[in-house]
Order: structure tokens, then C-alpha cells, then sequence
């Protein structure tokens, strides 16, 4: 762009380059729409341009906006040439709202040290690998936060989707007010404010969120850390005492343990809480008694996830809780006024319906159905409408049974099986710690409910009988035992069916066995 030498020295050298990641249904076009009209509101050239993405959350759509910080009326009858795509080390402002995909600004090269303000959401929305791993198939996301704060010349992170949900607004309004209050873009918040109004919809619950935005980015002017933005989320619970009392646990451990205890009072009670604080002392001993380092905090995690465990009244809870039914509304774009239907589809088998009887009577339902051949082939297919009185009030009535959850069939295989578990743990971390977190970490293969729980719970047995205890009795080398029980678990979670698992077992003990017959 050519421009008169009198107005080269006054411009700026080059426009703000903003580029946005959003998911579907979150708003991102709206989004870009506010900020485009608000540029134009104050007399600024503003471009804006947007590339699809992919379905099964394979990539967020993203939307490009390039503002030239100079009114039109100053440029003295020319415009500038903008760009249509972001340039690689060439943007001002990542804008993303899900941890994952300003990630993948980053592995994209968008994100530069000397350049980019990285603004992100913490809330993560997972990806198919992630979901469909049979084990804890999520990235990590300390390793995500640490990528956007090494690649970034500032960051701004915190957990924009919960303070859309109590704002009651969409996660693009809380979003315009996070860019907002960074004080990167050359538009007034008031100007900004002034687009939502004129866009007409939703107009005081998108203000409130918008102003939650302003007000977390104007107070974390700072680079944030995962730590530090967690403090801005309340406790859900009241558990100040053992959260002292956890201040005298190993420190590697503590926040995992917090965690755990909140998670645990609200999937139970208080004394949930305080049985798993009383589960983990005897493996709090063995590392203070020369363990491995990380044995305590690993046994915590994996602890706290099989104490928490998915069973029916947890996924009633689940399917009326107001915050799905608002996130739904959400994503259909639901007027305040306007109905929508929510439809479950179920098939639970009998193993599911008899996790709620008493042991006693469980047992004999499944023998009768052992007998009768109906145990992996009768299910109960079910359409649930939990939008209407009847079906809100199954769920419902569902739910309720958390109080008597103790007293079901499932809750007492359960508490078993990970009594042993934790035993094996224990028996290991004597004879070496190394082994008894190999150990722990076999707590990922075992997850959800109906045949993925049960092929990981058979998945794990196999793995106990054929390794660990042979490990535990000495018919094992410690060393080999804990190679074997490491290759083992890798072959159950890449193959959930078990045929890998099946092959990796039978190699294990072959080369196991060679050594004892030459001696």
C-alpha cells in the first residue's frame, strides 16, 4: 500500500493480527462479528475471514480478524491491503476456547515469544482418543499449559467455560471480555459493549458474561499458572479441616489429594472423603519409609478416580444435572422461552440392574441368569425423555439412591476390589517401589460401566494373576516384573478387546520361564 509520506510517518507499521479457535456451537462467528463491528464503530479498516473445521472433534473452526489502528477518515482516501490468512510467527492475539486447541495454535507455529498474547480457556472438551482410550486417555494438561507459557510472550488462562455457566451466557461473551480487559486490541470496552447491544440477542446475559471476562483479565495481568488459576474456582465443598490437615502430607502429593477429597464429598459424603484420606496412609508410610517419589501422588490420583466410580445413580446424577441441561440449551441455541426435547438412549444389561440390589440378592438374580444364559446377552433397550415429568423423575428417583449406595451390590464389589488393589500396592512397595507403582498405574485400565468395566476389570485380573503376584512371590525377577507389568498394561490399553494383552502375557512368560529352565 502506497501512502503519502506524510501519512507513513503518523501509521502504524503494521495491523493488530487476531486469530480465534472455537468449537462448534460456541459462538466463535458471533464472536468475530462483535469485534469486526466494533472496529467499524470506531472508524478502523477491519478484515475478518474464517476457516471450517472438522467433525468428531478433530479441529475448531477458526476466524482471522486483522484491525489497522487508524481511522479511515486519516488515511487520506486510501485503504490498506489486509490479509485473508494468519501468518506463521505473525499474530498478535490467540484467542481459543478449549485448552486443546490453543495447543494447536502453538504446534501450528501461530504462537511466537516475541509476539503473541495467548488468551485460553482451562476447560477442556475431550477429543475422540481421548475419550475412547480404555485407560485415562487425556493429554496432559500441565504439558499443554507449559507449552502455551514457554511459546507466548504473555499468557492469560483461567476457566472461561465455568464463568460463562454462571454468567448464564454463551463462552464467546466471557471470551470478547477476556480480549477486552488484556488491553491488547486498540477498541474500547465500551465500544465492544456497544456490538453486543446493537447484535440484539441475549443482550444482559451476554453483557454479564462479557463484564466476568473484563473483570478476570483485568485482575490476572500477570502470566498465570494452572495453580493460580485454579484459585479463582470456590471449593464446591466445606472441607476445610482435612484440607489443613493435608498441608502436613508430602507436598508432591497435596493438590492431587485436595482434589480428591472435594471429588469424593460430592460424589458420597464427608466420610467418602475421609475413608479415602485413611485408605492412602499406610502408601503415605512407604514413601516416607524410602519409596518411590511419585507413588503416593500416583496412588492419590488413581485412588480418587476408582472411589469415584460410574455407576447408575452416578450417571442419573449425571444426565439431570441443570448444568447439562443448560449447556444443551446452549448448543441448540434455545431461546429462554423455547422448549426442547432431551432423549436417553439406554441399554443396561442385568449385571447394571443388579448393581443396585443388596449382595446378597444380587448374587443369587446373577446365578439364575448364569444359568438361564442371559449374563453378556440380554439387555434392556430404553428411550428416556428427561425433558419430561416422567422421565426427569426416573432419573430422579435414580439419583436419590445415593444415600443408600453403600448398600448396593456394586458399591461392595467395588470397595473389594480395590482393597486388594491397594494391598498389592503395599505388598510391593516392600519389595521394591518401582514395582508397586507399576502396580498403581494398572488402577487406568479399569474405567466406566457395563462390558468397557468389565473388559478392563478382566483386562487388570489377568495382569494380577499372571504377573504381579508371580512378581510378588519371587517366581518373577523384581526387574522383570516390572518390565513385564509395564508392557503388559500398554497392551491392554491399546487393545481393550485383550488380544494384545493375551499375546504380550504369553511372550512375558515365555522369556520368564527360558532363564529358570537353563538354571
Amino acid at each position: 500500500m502506497t501512502l503519502p509520506t506524510s501519512l507513513n510517518a503518523t501509521l502504524p507499521d503494521r495491523p493488530v493480527t487476531i486469530l480465534i479457535a472455537a468449537l462448534g456451537g460456541e459462538g466463535g462467528g458471533v464472536l468475530t462479528d462483535w469485534i469486526v463491528s466494533a472496529a467499524h464503530q470506531c472508524g478502523f479498516p477491519v478484515q475478518s475471514t474464517s476457516i471450517p473445521g472438522v467433525a468428531q472433534r478433530t479441529g475448531a473452526t477458526t476466524y482471522y480478524i486483522e484491525i489497522l489502528p487508524v481511522q479511515v477518515s486519516e488515511l487520506g482516501g486510501k485503504r490498506p491491503l489486509l490479509a485473508l490468512t494468519p501468518g506463521i510467527g505473525d499474530i498478535d492475539v490467540v484467542l481459543a476456547s478449549e485448552l486443546m486447541e490453543a495447543g494447536r495454535t502453538v504446534a501450528n507455529g501461530f504462537v511466537t515469544p516475541d509476539r503473541t498474547l495467548m488468551i485460553a480457556s482451562l476447560s477442556r472438551f475431550y477429543v475422540m482418543n481421548e475419550k475412547i482410550a480404555l485407560g485415562d486417555g487425556r493429554y496432559d494438561q500441565g504439558r499443554l499449559i507449559q507449552a502455551l507459557q514457554t511459546h507466548a510472550q504473555r499468557t492469560l488462562l483461567f476457566d472461561m467455560e465455568a464463568l460463562a455457566k454462571d454468567s448464564g451466557a454463551m463462552i464467546n461473551a466471557v471470551m470478547l471480555g477476556a480480549i477486552a480487559g488484556s488491553g491488547k486490541l486498540p477498541i474500547p470496552a465500551e465500544a465492544l459493549e456497544a456490538a453486543i447491544k446493537a447484535d440484539g440477542k441475549a443482550v444482559a446475559n451476554n453483557l454479564r458474561g462479557f463484564r466476568t471476562g473484563f473483570d478476570t483479565a483485568q485482575r490476572d495481568t500477570v502470566e498465570t499458572t494452572g495453580r493460580e488459576a485454579k484459585k479463582h474456582a470456590p471449593p464446591a465443598l466445606d472441607l476445610a479441616g482435612m484440607e489443613r490437615e493435608i498441608e502436613s502430607w508430602p507436598e508432591s502429593a497435596r493438590e492431587i489429594l485436595t482434589e480428591g477429597v472435594r471429588r469424593l464429598a460430592k460424589y458420597q459424603d464427608l466420610g467418602y472423603a475421609r475413608f479415602y484420606l485413611d485408605r492412602l496412609t499406610p502408601i503415605r508410610a512407604a514413601e516416607r519409609d524410602g519409596g518411590n517419589a511419585r507413588l503416593l501422588a500416583e496412588t492419590a490420583r488413581h485412588l480418587a478416580v476408582r472411589m469415584s466410580y460410574e455407576d447408575v445413580i452416578r450417571v442419573a446424577e449425571a444426565k439431570i444435572a441443570p448444568a447439562r441441561m443448560r449447556r444443551i440449551a446452549q448448543e441448540l441455541r434455545a431461546k429462554p422461552d423455547e422448549p426442547f426435547l432431551v432423549t436417553e438412549f439406554l441399554k443396561p444389561g442385568v449385571e447394571e440392574m443388579c448393581d443396585l440390589l443388596p449382595p446378597s440378592l444380587a448374587k443369587r438374580v446373577l446365578a439364575y441368569a448364569e444359568k438361564r444364559g442371559w449374563r453378556g446377552t440380554l439387555y434392556f433397550g430404553m428411550e428416556v425423555t428427561t425433558t419430561s415429568l416422567n422421565g426427569y423423575l426416573r432419573f430422579w428417583a435414580l439419583a436419590k439412591l445415593r444415600r443408600w449406595r453403600r448398600g448396593t451390590s456394586r458399591y461392595h464389589n467395588e470397595q473389594a476390589q480395590i482393597e486388594s488393589w491397594l494391598g498389592l500396592i503395599n505388598e510391593a512397595a516392600r519389595l521394591s517401589p518401582a514395582l508397586a507403582a507399576e502396580v498403581a498405574e494398572c488402577a487406568r485400565l479399569i474405567k466406566g460401566y457395563g462390558d468397557t468395566h468389565k473388559r478392563g476389570t478382566d483386562n487388570y485380573a489377568a495382569i494380577e494373576a499372571r504377573l504381579i503376584r508371580p512378581a510378588l512371590a519371587g517366581r518373577i525377577p523384581v526387574e522383570a516384573g516390572i518390565d513385564a507389568v509395564a508392557s503388559a498394561r500398554t497392551a491392554a490399553l491399546v487393545d481393550p478387546e485383550g488380544e494384545s494383552l493375551a499375546r504380550c502375557l504369553a511372550d512375558i512368560e515365555r522369556q520368564v520361564a527360558l532363564p529358570i529352565a537353563a538354571e
